[in-house]
């Protein structure tokens, strides 16, 4: 019985004594670390953003220019003046353009090239003509039909009406434009009698082209000659006596 006992004692300590050994091994061997990752640290600026901040360049634009109807001895002309404003030199164009709509209608009015970002002179109206001397030969929204001037739909009679005009070089800018109205001293039309009187030129006024700068040394000679004349009467008058 002891030596059965001794059999079992060394067998349980050939059991559990080598799982502890393993362990023992296992402990006292260093493990392998992991490669240390590399870290880099992003700080933020105050605004939050990350640093990187590219630099965006400043859009082009045509602010300040503008298109104005205008009526010249009876002729209606468009003045304009074009300014573009492109500090990165974006715009690849020199090309000027007017474009007027009437949500219908449409028509493209080139104005010139560009010279240092400007560009500025003067158009005939759509629709409008004028002979070598500079005078007019129509007007849009009439024709001449058998010797008389007569109304018409056609001949951009449409842009007499309410209509935008946008000036385009890319960027481009829209601009309050509409046909000159006619007043005593330039009709935007034919030289009817009607037209004349819508002008308010019934005295005649409107149908010379005159001004009234040009009127006043005319009255105050006619003044002068009819002072001249009551003085000379009164002279003769008194010798007589």
């Amino acid at each position: 019985m002891r030596a059965s006992f001794s059999a079992v004692a060394l067998a349980a300590l050939v059991v559990f004594g080598t799982p502890s050994a393993a362990s023992a091994a296992v402990i006292g061997t260093a493990s392998p670390q992991p490669a240390a990752l590399a870290v880099t640290e992003t700080v933020p600026d105050d605004d939050g953003s990350d640093g990187y901040m590219p630099g965006s360049p400043e859009e082009p634009t045509l602010a300040g220019s503008f298109a104005v109807g205008d009526c010249v001895r009876d002729v209606p002309w468009i003045n304009f003046a074009v300014e573009l404003t492109d500090p990165d030199s974006q715009v690849t164009t020199t090309a000027v353009t007017l474009v007027l709509s009437d949500g219908t209608n449409s028509v493209t009015i080139p104005l010139g090239q560009l010279a240092g970002n400007e560009l500025s002179g003067r158009v005939l109206w759509p629709g409008a003509t004028v002979d070598a001397d500079g005078d007019p030969t129509g007007w849009p929204g009439w024709e001449f039909v058998d010797g008389e001037w007569r109304t018409t739909d056609g001949n951009f009679a449409w842009t007499r009406g309410d209509i935008s005009a946008v000036i385009s070089v890319n960027p481009e800018i829209a601009v309050p434009l509409s046909y000159p109205p006619a007043s005593p001293v330039c009709v935007t039309g034919p030289r009817t009698a009607q037209a004349v009187a819508a002008a308010g030129g019934g005295s005649g006024l409107a149908a010379t082209g005159g001004t009234t700068a040009q009127i006043l040394p005319i009255a105050a000679l006619g003044g002068v000659i009819v002072v001249g004349g009551a003085g000379l009467l009164m002279l003769r008058g008194r010798r007589r006596s």
